[in-house]
């Protein structure tokens, strides 16, 4: 695989991959502080669950090297240094990345990852505290690296030799810390040596697909056809497509999915043309404390997405739009979840509990 690095930590300040430039530009945005971080969130520098949660574990860090700072240079730190006052600090800059895309759970798992971990800190030095922390930050970054490629190991179980798969957005390595959910799938399929074929779908309005996707898979050589999103029923319809494959932002209790606007229109396509749906996501994506789809909440974004392309209008003047992030796909739609733990046939509420065990 040639490597692509969409997140780099030099210990002092964030690199992130501008996705908005690719496949023209690739040039990195430095973040400094916290709201460096939230910016390149907000303005989708970076995106895809596992990299968003990766992404604010950093921005905690910065969080923390601004308010520690001042201490560690003293003698006696631990006399000058107040662990709840810290602590609170370190809480309200968590809630505000949590904020900044509601929809992802791992942007929330990765505050909590190191929030909890400060929480385990209150009688260490400050320097210490820093340390520990960051250790517990590149952790996540390890973690989701490792455990996107028991994904593929899995998932590339389900990948027949001359299969032609279709993936929507971008589940790559663009997405993750460094290899991908969806693509980690298909990549190991590909390094297995099947011969295999992917649909890419150009993902409006922002073409995570034609963009990002297509950029991923044509640097490794991996065959691919872009296609426009209305085109994917056409294909599937025909028996051109072998089986469907996504990431996911976020899996309720009861296995439905929220993805990339467009997931559930294909899932029900699948299913109306017996294609097989599979999910590719971590643990870290289950989110048991919504019991469906109908309690996860769906990022509206900008309309100016829609109505407009890098400046350019594609649309009347004042024209009125809506612009959903995500969709929610019901679990009855999907084959299997693919997790580093396994493979989940037909995913249910009690099946979601047994599987979520495993992270434990």
């Amino acid at each position: 695989m040639e490597g692509i690095y969409p997140i780099i930590w030099d210990g002092t300040s964030l690199k992130l991959l501008d996705q908005r430039l690719l496949p023209e530009v690739e040039r990195y945005v430095e973040c400094q502080t916290l709201e460096d971080v939230k910016e390149c969130i907000k303005k989708m520098v970076v995106r895809g669950a596992p990299a968003l949660g990766v992404t604010a574990a950093f921005g905690l860090i910065l969080a923390a090297q601004k308010f520690i700072g001042d201490f560690t240079q003293l003698e006696e730190e631990q006399e000058a240094f107040s662990f709840p006052e810290f602590q609170a600090k370190l809480e309200s800059a968590g809630n505000t990345l949590k904020e900044t895309r509601p929809t992802a759970v791992n942007l929330s798992w990765g505050v909590e990852r190191i929030l909890n971990k400060s929480r385990s800190l209150k009688e260490a030095l400050p320097s210490l505290i820093i340390k520990e922390l960051e250790q517990e930050a590149n952790a996540i970054f390890d973690e989701d690296i490792s455990v996107n490629k028991k994904i593929g190991e899995w998932g590339a179980k389900l990948i027949g030799d001359n299969y032609t798969i279709l993936t929507h957005c971008n589940a790559g390595a663009l997405a993750t810390a460094g290899y991908g959910t969806a693509l980690g799938v298909i990549r190991r399929a590909f390094y297995q040596g099947k011969k295999i074929m992917v649909y890419v779908d150009e993902t409006r309005p922002f073409l995570q697909g034609s963009r990002l996707t297509a950029w991923e898979l044509q640097k490794e050589g991996i065959p691919l056809s872009l296609i426009v999103d209305g085109a994917a029923g056409y294909h599937i319809h025909k028996g051109d497509v072998n089986c469907i494959i996504v990431g996911a932002d976020r899996i309720a209790a009861n296995g439905d999915v929220a993805n990339k606007i467009g997931t559930y229109t294909l899932a029900v396509l699948a299913k109306e043309n017996n294609v097989p749906f599979y999910v590719a996501a971590p643990l870290s994506t289950i989110d048991m404390s919504v019991n469906s789809g109908k309690e996860i909440v769906v990022e509206e974004r900008d309309p100016e997405e829609i109505t407009n392309l890098r400046g350019l209008p594609l649309s009347p003047p004042g024209i009125n739009a809506k612009n959903p992030a995500f969709d929610i796909t019901p679990a009855n739609l999907v084959t299997a979840l693919i997790t580093e733990c396994g493979i989940l046939n037909f995913p249910n509420e009690e099946k979601m509990k047994q599987l979520v065990q495993k992270r434990r």
